[in-house]
C-alpha cells in the first residue's frame, strides 16, 4: 500500500475538519504485548477503507504502553498516510517526562494530541498527581500549547464527567481547556441524541464555540456496556435496556442491535449539523464497517476521497 502524503507541515484539527474529504475518525487502543501489533495493525488498515479523518491510539494509566502508542501512531501516519492523533495523559508523569514524549513525537512528526488528566492508576480510584507533573488536562494543554508545533483536542462529557460537581463548574473548566489551546472537543460515549444536543447549547451559552464532535461507541455486550457507562458517566436510555433484556443472550443480536442503534444515533446527529462523529472502535472493526455501510447505503455521507489528505 502506497501511503498517502499527510502533511507538509503542522497542520490543524480545524483544517482537517474543514478540508471536506470526510467527516469519521476513530479511536484505537494499544495492544498489552508487541506480539499483538500484527493483528492490530491489520485492523487498522481495514478501517482506511473508511477514508477516516484522522486516527487516535490510547495511552495506558501510567504510560504503561506508551512504547506501543508510539508505534500505532506511528505506523497510521508513516505507513497508512492518515493523520495520528496521540492520547497523552497526566497520570504518573512529570513535567521533564512529559517534554520528553512531546519531543518523541515533534521528532516521529505527529503533529496532534488529545490531551488528557487519564484514568486513577490506583485501587481507591482517586487521581494523584505526579509531585512535579500536571493536576489537570487544562495545565497539560497549556504546557504543550507554549510549543507552538501541536494541534490539541480535549475531551467532553455530555451528561457530566463523573467527578464532577456541577454543569455550570465543568462547562467552566471545559472552557478553559479551549481558552489555554485546544482546538476541537472530543466528546465521551452516549447514546441519546439529546443530549449531546443540550451539551453543545450549553457549551455555546458560555462561550465555547470550538467544534464538539460526538464520540459513539456501538453496543457489541450487555456487561462491557454497564461498564463503560459507569466509566463515562453516561446512561442508557430505558429503550435500549428494554430492548437489550429481551437479546442478552443471543451474542449476535446484541451486535446487530448496537449497529442498528449507532445507525439511527448518527442519523440524527448528521441530520444536526455535527461537524464529524468520532467512533470507539475497541479495535474491532466489523460493527463501525456496518455502521458506516449502512449511512453510506442511507446516502448520510461521512467519509470522502482519502486522496485529499
Amino acid at each position: 500500500m502506497t501511503p498517502v502524503s499527510v502533511m507538509k507541515e503542522p497542520t490543524s484539527f480545524i483544517q482537517l475538519l474543514g478540508n471536506g474529504s470526510s467527516r469519521c475518525s476513530f479511536e484505537f487502543f494499544p495492544p498489552k504485548s508487541e506480539e499483538e501489533l500484527p493483528k492490530v495493525k491489520a485492523t487498522l488498515r481495514r478501517y482506511t477503507a473508511q477514508r477516516p479523518c484522522f486516527m487516535t491510539v490510547t495511552y495506558g494509566a501510567g504510560g504503561g504502553t506508551r512504547h506501543l502508542t508510539r508505534e500505532l501512531t506511528t505506523f497510521i501516519q508513516k505507513d497508512l498516510g492518515i493523520p495520528a492523533v496521540a492520547h497523552l495523559t497526566c497520570v504518573g508523569h512529570s513535567r521533564e517526562e512529559i517534554d520528553k514524549i512531546l519531543d518523541e513525537y515533534e521528532t516521529l512528526g505527529i503533529r496532534y494530541i488529545l490531551a488528557l488528566r487519564g484514568d486513577p492508576d490506583n485501587e481507591e480510584g482517586v487521581f494523584r498527581p505526579h509531585p512535579e507533573g500536571f493536576s489537570c488536562a487544562r495545565d497539560l494543554v497549556a504546557h504543550i500549547q507554549q510549543r507552538r508545533t501541536f494541534s490539541i483536542a480535549v475531551a467532553g462529557y455530555p451528561e457530566g464527567h463523573p467527578e464532577a460537581q456541577s454543569r455550570t463548574e465543568e462547562l467552566e473548566y471545559l472552557r478553559q481547556k479551549i481558552e489555554a489551546g485546544a482546538e476541537i472537543i472530543l466528546t465521551q460515549l452516549f447514546f441519546d441524541a439529546d443530549a449531546y444536543l443540550a451539551f453543545v447549547g450549553d457549551a455555546r451559552d458560555v462561550g465555547i464555540t470550538a467544534p464538539i464532535i460526538p464520540g459513539i461507541m456501538p453496543i457489541g455486550n450487555v456487561k462491557q456496556l454497564k461498564k463503560f457507562t459507569v466509566m463515562c458517566g453516561a446512561t442508557i436510555p430505558d429503550k435500549i435496556v428494554g430492548d437489550l433484556e429481551d437479546i442478552a443472550s443471543d451474542k449476535e443480536a446484541v451486535r446487530a442491535y448496537g449497529v442498528k442503534a449507532a445507525v439511527e444515533l448518527c442519523e440524527v446527529l448528521m441530520a444536526n449539523g455535527v461537524p464529524a462523529i468520532h467512533f470507539y472502535t475497541l479495535n474491532k472493526s466489523k460493527q463501525v464497517e456496518a455502521i458506516c455501510e449502512q449511512l453510506r447505503d442511507k446516502r448520510i455521507g461521512i467519509t470522502g476521497n482519502r486522496e485529499e489528505f
